[in-house]
């Protein structure tokens, strides 16, 4: 463990706690990606299959890599549309139905997984694609991980993070009506099929935390920049020294393309910022993107408080899980091998600009579709806050 990590673990950081990226050229083809300002031409062109590729992240993969100068090709159901580039090949089939067909005889440098969840959708790609591919990448997540298996972050520590090498959830944590819990095992299981077919030097596995940024619909992390843009008394969670990890969309996306362009290859944690981002921080940095916006004040409300109210971490507190949940443990996620392979992080206001810029530009039916996702609804919110005052004569 690095002397900086153990100090972010201590000290709380700067509102973004990230680092822009720049000092790129100007290069024919950035005008393709919009993210960056330029993209500059990767050293050798790769032929990329992306299955999926329509999605929150498979967009901004497909774009920065035809910018760098890839070929790149999407195999999807063709259902879903996305603003991509003409040079972008489109193979239709359904791993729904086994239906891989159209990748049968193909010749790939690299395939990038992104929405595989069930382990018969590695298996039957595998079965057309094993053989005819140098890398295979699958997108996973750090909800694989068991939150009885942690590690300690430093000797002695009583703090907790998760490791790439920490045991993985492989029974559902809860049973009954919670189809969630089944998707950190089934994840695991699927990480298992895909090592068991290409094997651990053709296999990259990466492990994304809470993704975010524009194009987002679950708002689960655009409804602070949405919330604080209206201004007013807003209810915060806890006394905002809580940790809080995400990544912008844009950013695990350029990196997976740039793990492909090295060929690196093993199991990585990718979430962030570079150090430790708290509740105020995130919330006082968002705030600072939008200075002419109107008076904001944060009413932070313990979590003893918050409960009673019958308010949600996670789903309406969004970004947020009280220290006494296990699962906060999410919130501390070790990602030093992913720096140490690139990963980099665009600052916390160009993301809460962007988010909010991407919402108010949809359509009013959707916009009121996706606000509603996530987030402490407006008279729920009102009644915390009656609550409050009436109970501090404030």
């Amino acid at each position: 463990m690095g002397t900086d990590r153990r100090k972010f673990l201590k000290v709380s950081a700067a509102a973004g706690g990230a680092v822009a990226l720049g000092g790129w050229g100007d290069r024919a083809g950035a005008a393709l990606y919009q993210g960056l300002p330029d993209v500059p031409s990767a050293a050798r062109a790769l032929r990329i299959l992306i299955l999926g590729g329509t999605g929150f992240t498979g967009p901004f993969q497909v774009r920065y890599a035809v910018a760098r100068g890839h070929e790149v090709t999407v195999f999807n159901r063709g259902r879903r549309q996305a603003d991509l580039p003409a040079s972008v090949k489109h193979l239709i089939g359904d791993r729904n139905t086994h239906d891989v067909n159209a990748l049968r005889g193909t010749e790939w440098d690299v395939v990038i997984d992104n929405p595989t969840t069930l382990p018969f959708w590695i298996k039957d790609a595998a079965e057309v694609l094993r053989g005819r591919t140098r890398q295979y990448v699958m997108i996973s997540t750090i909800s694989v991980y068991d939150p009885a298996g942690q590690s300690a972050i430093d000797e002695g520590s009583p703090l907790l993070e998760y490791k790439e090498g920490d045991p993985l959830a492989v029974t559902p944590q809860q049973f009954g009506q919670n189809a969630n819990a089944l998707y950190g095992p089934m994840k695991t299981a699927s990480e298992r099929e895909s090592l068991k077919w290409y094997g651990p030097d053709q296999t990259t596995i990466i492990r994304p935390g809470l993704i975010v940024g524009p194009g987002d619909t679950s708002f689960r992390f655009t409804y602070w920049p949405w919330r604080i843009a209206q201004g007013g008394e807003i209810v915060a969670p806890g006394d905002g020294t809580d940790p809080i990890q995400i990544i912008d969309a844009r950013d695990l996306a350029e990196w997976t393309v740039r793990m492909v362009e090295s060929h690196t290859t093993g199991i990585f944690n990718a979430t962030g910022p570079r150090g430790l981002l708290t509740m105020a921080g995130m919330l006082h940095g968002i705030r600072a993107a939008f200075p002419g916006d109107r008076p904001v004040d944060f009413r932070w409300l313990p979590w003893e408080f918050l409960r009673a109210q019958g308010v949600m971490p996670w789903q309406e507190m969004t970004t947020w899980i009280p220290a006494d949940d296990p699962e906060s443990v999410i919130s501390r996620t070790n990602i030093d091998k992913a720096m140490a392979a690139g990963l980099t992080f665009r600052p916390l206001a160009q993301t809460a600009v962007d988010a909010l810029d991407w919402v108010r530009a949809l359509a009013p039916d959707i916009q009121a579709r996706t606000t509603r996702a996530a987030g402490l609804p407006a008279e729920k919110e009102k009644k915390v806050l009656e609550a409050w005052h009436a109970a501090h004569k404030t």
